[in-house]
């Protein structure tokens, strides 16, 4: 054990490394927690992360669910015994009166657009999404809000009981994994607390999801579809979306957006299989034509894309539980794309546009100014949701303007997990035009033993670092492939002439998120002042000079961008009240 102690404080003083070295191997397995954490009192909270995070067999429970993914019923009765075996039965979730939203871009934004939209009504909500950002009880709300720490403990501690007190000794899994025992907590949640529905995130999956053991959900969505987790959902959009379809119910309407035309096809075929009916969402602009939902600060497509399907699912919801408050219609329905009809044309309430305007959904297009820095955070990690923020990030510099005095840096904060394509995702933040490219692990220190809402127990520290270090070599490659255009090849798309002080290939790596901040901020962000880090952290000739131009210049532009985790970590620097 100390040998992996000495290891992990030898990371400690991993600073930026260079892209000559960055084909420098990290010979030693190191785990990130590798002993247990303290139980001190007044820390029950905690000690409920901590034995949660035990639960984190995610990669082992995707490598099953791999194999099993022809069989979704065998996934379904495995939630259905651990649901009985927490005091529930499947017929008693229909007392929630869910909205269930898949998809694989977006659909946490619709979630939180209709819990809004619905509790501007007066309601009393519950909303489950993952994952969470700082802390884990994010991902179970009541009327908008994580519940406290005090309601999560009590809870994860009975139902935790529970479970270990009806174990069959003779199973091979006596305990769920991380993401269906938080599904089974805000199941009890939810019903304890009475509320009025729950909007529930599906998670990965979808016809073999363990969210998916709802019966009788009131309405369904899905938002945009894309290439994502191809190992578990497929290597096809049309493969992605027959999982997606899988939550369709029988007699449950659903809704969708605008999708290519193969998945659409799909989803439509799949509806009429099981006899539901699917509506696709009309535009956002066409509910209201220059009106003030065009105004409401909603940024980017993707994000009208899901206000849009929000006001659909809230709307159908008021509508079957007899409210009359739900919007003039403006138009029928028409056939649109062959036998796929489209959701009405109405005119939005005033409750419907409040909740739109009075959403909160943190990490996703997110704008933190602060004195000469401006932080850019949008959790983007897919191809699709990745070009959704190029041009978000991009129109926003527009919008701004250039300092009329002094420089202007641009820096990307960048990190990638699990199957998803890197290289692809870098070559698209290209044309934004970064004077300096960071690299770091999903972490928000070294040792994140002291917080155990950012433990991880499926991943090694090598296995982060190491995968930073392959960030850096495809970043270095795009730059050197850039540098050398074919002949008669497209002209680059540039954002405006850059000053003569760019680096557009200098990239650093460092070993959490708080030296990446620490390096960026350079003191000048006026909430995030941590201690000084060692002196040994910022001696690569890159930070060095990189740390002058920072210092000096008039505006800093910081988008920090491809994983969800790492805007998480950033948050919880950024923003120490969301730790509260």
């Amino acid at each position: 054990m100390s040998r992996a102690r000495g290891h992990l404080r030898a990371a400690l003083f991993l600073a930026a490394v260079s892209s000559r070295g960055a084909t420098t191997g990290v010979a030693a397995r190191r785990v990130l927690s590798a002993w247990p954490a303290p139980q001190e009192p007044g820390m029950e909270y905690q000690d409920a992360v901590r034995t949660l995070n035990t639960l984190q067999t995610n990669a082992n429970y995707l490598e099953q669910v791999k194999r099993q993914r022809g069989d979704p019923q065998t996934q379904l009765e495995a939630m259905r015994l651990y649901l009985a075996r927490s005091g529930l039965q499947v017929e008693d979730l229909d007392q929630l009166n869910i909205i269930h939203i898949t998809g694989t871009k977006g659909k946490g934004s619709t979630c939180a657009f209709t819990e809004r939209i619905l509790r501007s009504y007066g309601l009393k909500t519950g909303f489950f999404s993952s994952p969470h950002l700082v802390q884990v009880r994010e991902r179970i709300r009541i009327n908008g809000q994580p519940i406290s720490p005090e309601l999560f403990t009590k809870h994860f501690w009975r139902l935790y009981h529970r479970l270990e007190e009806t174990k069959d000794d003779s199973s091979c899994v006596s305990m769920p994994g991380y993401f269906r025992f938080l599904t089974l907590m805000a199941f009890h949640v939810f019903l304890q607390e009475k509320v009025d529905l729950a909007v529930m995130e599906v998670g990965i999956g979808g016809a073999y999801d363990c969210t998916n053991i709802v019966k009788k959900p009131v309405v369904c969505g899905v938002s945009s579809l894309g290439i994502d987790h191809t190992g578990l959902l497929g290597d096809t959009m049309e493969k992605i979306a027959w999982q997606k379809g899988g939550i369709f119910k029988c007699g449950v309407p659903a809704f969708t957006v605008l999708q290519p035309d193969g998945p659409l096809a799909v989803l439509r075929d799949r509806a009429q299989q099981i006899s539901c009916p699917l509506y696709l969402c009309p535009p956002l602009e066409a509910l209201e034509e220059g009106g003030p939902l065009l105004t409401l600060g909603l940024e980017g497509e993707h994000q009208q894309s899901n206000a849009a399907l929000a006001l659909q699912l809230a709307r159908c919801w008021l509508q079957q539980k007899g409210y009359r408050d739900t919007g003039e219609l403006k138009a029928s329905r028409p056939s649109l794309l062959g036998q796929l009809p489209l959701a009405p044309v109405f005119q939005p309430t005033s409750h419907m546009q409040h909740g739109l305007r009075d959403t909160e959904w943190p990490g996703r297009t997110q704008l933190l100014r602060r004195g000469p820095l401006t932080w850019y955070l949008d959790g983007a990690h897919t191809t699709s949701s990745m070009q959704a923020c190029v041009r978000w990030f991009r129109q926003a510099l527009q919008s701004r303007g250039r300092p009329s005095g002094g420089s202007e840096v641009r820096v990307l904060l960048f990190n990638s997990t699990g199957d998803r394509d890197s290289a692809a995702l870098l070559k698209l933040l290209q044309p934004c035009q970064f004077d300096y490219t960071i690299f770091c692990p999903n972490l928000t220190e070294v040792s994140s033993t002291d917080n155990a809402d950012q433990q991880n127990f499926t991943v090694t520290l090598d296995q982060v670092l190491l995968r930073c270090l392959a960030h850096q070599q495809h970043w270095s490659r795009l730059h050197e492939d850039q540098a050398s255009p074919e002949p008669g090849g497209p002209a680059p798309l540039l954002l405006a002439p850059r000053p003569a002080h760019t680096h557009s290939a200098s990239s650093l790596v460092f070993s959490c998120i708080s030296h990446a901040l620490q390096w960026i901020s350079q003191g000048r962000d006026p909430v995030f002042q941590p201690p000084s880090p060692p002196r040994v952290l910022f001696a690569h000739p890159v930070a060095g000079s990189g740390a002058i131009v920072l210092q000096e210049a008039a505006a800093i532009h910081v988008l920090v961008t491809g994983s969800l985790h790492l805007v998480g970590g950033v948050l919880k620097l950024l923003e120490p009240s969301l730790s509260q």
